[in-house]
């Protein structure tokens, strides 16, 4: 069949940079360090079994939504689960979509309006610009974690005829940092800005019951919506956007990603709905993977490795290895000897800004986080 020219030459391109994109399924013999399931929870049988012993005593015996949620789709496990993740957020109201992506570019090609500004984080995700593009207002991005940058551009689009949204992440995706959330919350109140904060690897990591760091900081009222992902620290599938029921209202009236598409099955929503329970009553795993994450920083001091990293907090760990074949070479090598870790290459990143990417989790043990970075030590020094 006939492809063509253009985009041919793009995937070519792509191979000569050794670059190209291709799936390929996890290895289960290797220890995982790749995946977003920071808590185990893709994996929990007592998620999986009260999911389902849940959808038996409510009587839900079908397979998908059988519609978008305005016509047909929204099935009684819907409300249930909204009022109690808003209730374990703190906030007026929850409203879920179908994924973090669906959420993102159906909150920002809704809200902000024709001559309104959008102020974005340079490194805020691609769901995020996605939604930003599609959108009306006019857009400009602030460096990363900058709050001066960020102040200076609030300071030269102030106007009495438009509202201004600030967005940034709470954990980056790539490298696992976070902004000055007091320094943000601070300058967005003096400007009169509404702050917007995609909380996609937080949820499940910060806070006593995992609630994320907005709410862990308390500043849940301070903020005018979270985008909470459940595909991470929940390791189920969907998204929720958090904020007040005029927001929850305006988004069902105008998010064309909520409007136009089919609903989560009543088994995706109601594996939200079990998982956010057992976030809330069984601590072992956050309290696990804290444990793992102030270890993984020890050691990465005391074996001499803390200048390649990224710093975080968070269960997201990047080792800079600049160049695409270098840090191939670095993950395959980890790869062979047991491990499942994932190179981030350019032009994912930045050429120069080549890295291994590491995802720590409840259930990796001391002696594989040890063995790992003593291997890594080994492979760079």
């Amino acid at each position: 069949m006939k492809f063509p020219k253009s985009l041919q030459e793009k995937l070519n391109k792509r191979i000569a940079d050794n670059a190209l994109r291709q799936l390929t399924i996890p290895s289960k013999n290797r220890i995982d360090f790749s995946s977003n399931d920071y808590l185990g929870f893709a994996h929990s049988e007592i998620i999986f079994n009260q999911t389902h012993q849940y959808l038996l005593d409510n009587n839900f015996k079908i397979n998908g939504a059988t519609g978008s949620r305005l016509i047909s789709g929204n099935h009684n496990v819907y409300q249930t689960t909204e009022n109690f993740i808003a209730n374990f957020h703190q906030l007026e109201s929850a409203l879920i979509f179908n994924s973090g992506y669906d959420a993102n570019v159906g909150f920002f090609s809704a809200v902000p309006q024709r001559n309104d500004i959008i102020l974005y984080d340079e490194l805020c995700h691609a769901s995020i610009r996605d939604g930003i593009q599609m959108s009306h207002a006019k857009a400009y991005k602030f460096q990363h974690n900058d709050t001066e940058d960020l102040e200076s551009l609030l300071l030269k689009y102030q106007s009495e005829t438009n509202e201004i949204y600030v967005v940034t992440e709470s954990v980056f995706s790539m490298d696992g940092d976070a902004p000055n959330m007091e320094e943000l919350i601070q300058i967005s109140e003096q400007n009169g800005a509404y702050l917007v904060i995609d909380e996609a690897h937080a949820l499940g990591i910060f806070g006593e019951n995992g609630e994320g760091l907005v709410q862990s900081l308390g500043f849940q009222d301070k903020v005018f919506a979270r985008i909470m992902t459940f595909g991470k620290g929940l390791g189920c599938h969907g998204a929720a956007v958090l904020g007040s029921q005029e927001l929850k209202s305006y988004l069902v009236n105008f998010a064309r990603s909520f409007i136009y598409t089919t609903g989560l099955s009543p088994h995706s929503v109601a594996t939200i709905l079990i998982a956010y329970q057992h976030l809330e009553e069984e601590k072992t795993a956050l309290e696990k993977l804290k444990s793992n994450i102030q270890l993984f920083n020890q050691q990465k001091v005391q074996l001499g490795l803390k200048s390649l990293f990224v710093h975080s907090d968070s269960a997201i760990h990047c080792a800079i290895i600049p160049g695409n074949e270098k840090v191939k070479s670095v993950a395959k090598q980890l790869q062979e000897n047991g491990f499942d870790v994932k190179a981030i290459l350019s032009p994912t990143v930045s050429e120069g800004q080549e890295r291994l990417r590491f995802c720590l989790h409840s259930y990796n043990s001391e002696q594989e986080i040890n063995t790992l970075l003593k291997q890594l030590k080994l492979l760079i020094f």
